[in-house]
């Protein structure tokens, strides 16, 4: 393993979040504090609890969970698209660097910045609400786990799109839609029994669940079940990158 090609591309994504700080932090940290405002002061005053939660703590972890999902995505699939875009990655294909190695490098960089994307929101809430964290470790897994699937989910993404509509269209359009309507600002249990059933379709009902258990020890699902759910798409993403690697999909053609 080339560990000193793995740390240049990580640096050098991490460098260009430093570069457009306003853009890649500062703007999303903002974004999700007016949530905050919106839904945890003006409509959370109309909502008394649920489930023994106020609102406002309780929308929290589905805030950040939005935000992580989006920013992994995005941060993989713009980090891997540009080198090909400027035809830069030719260069990256000629020098003495695995497919996995690179791969490394795109989702580690990703990965980081939308973790440390959802620790400041998670700070920037404690400002609002008041926030009670019951299992930690589970709290920092879930995260990190989410952080890394969706990152890899964007690296494909990257890899696949042949224009900034394509490369654009999975998290507006599919990933955004699917996070409000898993239960970040909702519990599964105020919705009719058929729409219950319907929902649990939804892969993002699994992963808000079981981060939201993390911090106050309800959830709409087992917290086994979202773990499990959560490792299978880890694991279906790597099957799709190594097929990637293996057939040189969109990389040496």
């Amino acid at each position: 393993m080339n560990w000193r090609a793995v740390q240049a591309i990580y640096s050098f994504e991490m460098a260009r979040t430093a570069r457009t700080l306003w853009q890649s932090i500062v703007s999303p940290v903002i974004s999700t504090s007016l949530y905050f405002v919106v839904f945890g002061a003006a409509i959370g005053s109309r909502i008394n609890e649920i489930e023994g939660v106020s609102y406002g703590a309780f929308i929290v972890p589905g805030l950040i969970m939005l935000t992580v999902l989006t920013q992994s995505v995005m941060n993989a699939s713009f980090g891997i698209y540009f080198p090909r875009f400027t035809g830069t990655i030719y260069e990256l294909l000629s020098a003495p660097v695995s497919f996995y190695e690179a791969m490394l490098g795109y989702v580690g960089a990703a990965a980081t910045k939308s973790i440390i994307l959802g620790l400041l929101i998670l700070l920037t809430a404690w400002f609002f609400v008041p926030i009670t964290i019951l299992h930690p470790f589970w709290m920092i897994a879930f995260l990190v786990l989410t952080a890394i699937t969706f990152s890899l989910l964007g690296f494909i993404i990257g890899i696949w799109a042949d224009g900034f509509e394509r490369l654009q269209i999975v998290p507006l359009l599919i990933i955004t839609p699917l996070t409000f309507l898993g239960g970040s600002f909702y519990s599964l249990s105020v919705l009719p029994p058929f729409w219950q059933t319907v929902t649990l379709f939804n892969p993002v009902v699994y992963l808000v669940s079981g981060f939201r258990w993390s911090f106050y020890g309800v959830a709409d699902v087992g917290v086994g079940v979202s773990l499990a759910m959560t490792f299978q798409f880890l694991i279906t993403c790597l099957v799709v990158v190594w097929w990637i690697f293996r057939t040189g999909y969109r990389l040496k053609n």
